[in-house]
């Protein structure tokens, strides 16, 4: 369905928390079309990316291991990522391709 979602298991370390939930709220941006989520759809659209987290929590936990690590790095991994999560330039201008992953910090 959408082909920028990175796989997430096989991953060494494992897949984080953060990085659950950064997918499951990419799919459900991506299945709503609510990209920016306005005061009267904010709750359901919180509470499906809950269940979609807990759903991928369960999944990976009870897939096999994998023999070889996923082809691609997840955004959160991705260098330019960590950069702009850090509030530093990371050498240039980044695409904002992975700006969607995580809120602005407060």
């Amino acid at each position: 369905m959408c082909r920028n979602i990175t796989e997430l298991r096989g991953l060494e370390p494992p897949a984080t928390d953060t990085e659950i939930e950064a997918a499951a709220r990419q799919f459900v941006r991506k299945v709503s079309g609510v990209r920016r989520p306005s005061a009267t759809v904010d709750d359901a659209v919180e509470a499906a990316v809950a269940e979609v987290t807990a759903s991928v929590h369960r999944l990976l936990a009870a897939l096999p291991a994998r023999r070889q690590p996923p082809a691609t790095l997840p955004p959160l991994r991705r260098p330019e990522v960590q950069a702009r999560l850090r509030g530093t330039t990371g050498g240039g201008r980044l695409p904002d391709r992975t700006g969607f992953l995580t809120e602005p910090a407060s």
